[in-house]
């Protein structure tokens, strides 16, 4: 075993990396079960989630536009604070198939409902200084996700729990040109927390020492093939007696011989230490603080129509992460032979850093108002493409750094939707909306099981005085199949399959104004 496993180092080490890689990136992209597409999330108001966000920026009244659009905060006359908090219900169930890198099915279930509930919350202030300037602080939670499947589930190679939650606190101003025209900026700190975990495959692990064993085995063939000829061509030219070149014909044929019993034996242990089933461990966390910002525009073109455009911006984060691993006894046994130790992936503690960039959005937002009724729509674009890949820069110097892609595409999100004034204290409302996935079947993955979506929303809002007023909001998320074709993990098993989605968000704010 000595002989065949000592030069394995570059034929397994790459393997580990990808494994490492793989459990890295989950942590640090992966973002869950998102109102928006992938992992945004756009639950800062109850009162806009009635209308679908239809007119978000626009509708008026609402304190949530210290993060939604700086500058429409210039029709809050006064000093306002509005607390929201949203429980988003989603549910995912996989069913299919996985396969491992030999073709042979993986045991295990389809993962039960991978879907959780989770609560938002988000805060808003929003005071007047002056004629012209508003000022206001944010904090909410604009990108989140989290999954959980059951441990023992044929997709545990490539996810078992992600969870990520990047929490804003915005602070916002506003300036108010004329009647008609206001400008707003915001600067953005962001907070980014990251957990996951998944099954490690380590007969996988086995079966790539293995190829690698049959690699070296081969290429000594190769090498001795090349070196009898040579001997026979020196036979032919008279160069080396008959009966020398037989004798050493005969000794590269030993140690042929020699080699591929060692080589069986050592595949034979390794195949022992790491059956089918042996499964490890692995969880990741990493965090990081990164800064933002944006810019927004409000116009009313007339007395019952207001129009408003807002930019935020990508917001890149320099994520610093630690993995640890849990290994299994066979493999430990592996890990023992300290002829070995260097030559296969130890699977130790380690850490590692990415650069993850959260996608900047567009918003162009309208709202057109009535004595009794008012109705609008929103359109929105979220900067995906930044997605396409994500690099992992290890603090080991002995491990090169790893390219993952993704490719993921930019998104539009659209809705309509509009209140009714019951009387002057009640307000029914209603929206619909579409939107977009950035992934498809072929790069869709267990950790973010995304896919288009489609929303119904209906909303109610109480007035108890001039100074306070109470709002609550459902929705419920269709979404469309979710096809995965061939999600591979880091030791080569394939997942395919399709997901059934939906979900269900319950919000309620309260909002003073001083």
């Amino acid at each position: 075993m000595h002989k065949s496993f000592r030069p394995l180092s570059n034929a397994t080490r790459p393997l580990a990396l990808a494994a490492l890689s793989v459990a890295v990136a989950g942590a640090l992209i992966a973002p869950g079960m998102a109102h928006a597409s992938a992992f945004q999330l756009k639950e800062n108001s109850a009162k806009g989630l009635g209308r679908a966000y239809a007119g978000s920026a626009t509708a008026g009244g609402d304190v949530s536009v210290v993060a939604n659009n700086p500058a429409a905060m210039s029709d809050l006359d006064g000093t306002y604070v509005q607390a929201d908090i949203t429980a988003i219900n989603f549910s995912a169930k996989f069913s299919g198939s996985s396969r491992d890198a030999l073709g042979r099915p993986i045991s295990g279930g389809n993962g039960g409902d991978a879907g959780t509930t989770l609560p938002v919350p988000a805060l808003a202030i929003s005071t007047k200084v002056s004629d012209r300037v508003n000022l206001g602080l944010a904090l909410d939670v604009p990108f989140g996700f989290q999954t959980e499947y059951d441990r023992n589930w044929i997709g545990r190679y490539d996810a078992i729990k992600t969870k990520l939650q990047s929490f804003d606190s915005t602070l916002s101003a506003s300036f108010k040109i004329n009647d008609q025209w206001s400008v707003g900026a915001s600067a953005i700190a962001e907070r980014t927390n990251a957990d996951l975990t998944n099954a490690i495959n380590f007969n996988g692990v086995g079966n790539g020492i293995i190829n690698g064993i049959n690699g070296q085995l081969a290429a000594g063939a190769a090498q001795a093939a090349a070196g009898i000829a040579q001997i026979q061509a020196g036979m032919a030219a008279g160069q080396i007696p008959a009966a020398t070149g037989a004798a050493m014909i005969q000794q590269i044929m030993q140690q042929a011989q020699q080699g591929a019993a060692t080589a069986a034996a050592a595949k034979a242990g390794v195949a022992a230490a790491a059956p089918p089933g042996s499964d490890g461990f692995a969880q990741v966390k990493g965090n990081s603080w990164a800064w933002g910002w944006q810019v927004g525009a409000y116009w009313k073109p007339t007395a019952n129509d207001r129009v408003a455009l807002d930019y935020r911006s990508r917001i890149s984060h320099n994520i610093d992460g630690t993995a640890n691993f849990t290994t299994t006894p066979g493999y430990d046994l592996l890990l023992a032979n300290p002829a070995l130790a260097s030559s296969i992936p130890p699977f130790q503690h380690t850490t590692g850093k990415a650069r993850l960039t959260n996608p900047a959005v567009a918003t162009l937002s309208y709202w057109h108002q009535e004595e009794k009724f008012g109705l609008g729509f929103d359109l929105a674009w979220t900067q995906w493409s930044v997605m396409r890949q994500l690099t992992l820069n290890y603090a080991n110097p002995l491990q090169p750094n790893t390219t993952l892609p993704f490719n993921w595409r930019n998104t539009w999100y659209a809705s309509v939707g509009g209140d009714y004034y019951v009387t002057d204290k009640l307000t029914l409302r209603a929206g619909v909306a579409i939107d977009q996935a950035p992934m498809s079947a072929s790069n869709r993955d267990p950790r973010v099981p995304d896919a288009a979506r489609r929303m119904a929303t209906f909303g109610i809002g109480y007035k108890a005085s001039e100074h306070f007023e109470i709002n609550a909001s459902y929705a419920h998320i269709f979404v469309s199949h979710a096809g995965v074709n061939g999600a591979t993990s880091a030791t080569g098993d394939v997942l395919t399959g399709s997901f059934d989605d939906y979900g269900n968000l319950l919000s309620v704010s309260a909002q003073y104004k001083f």
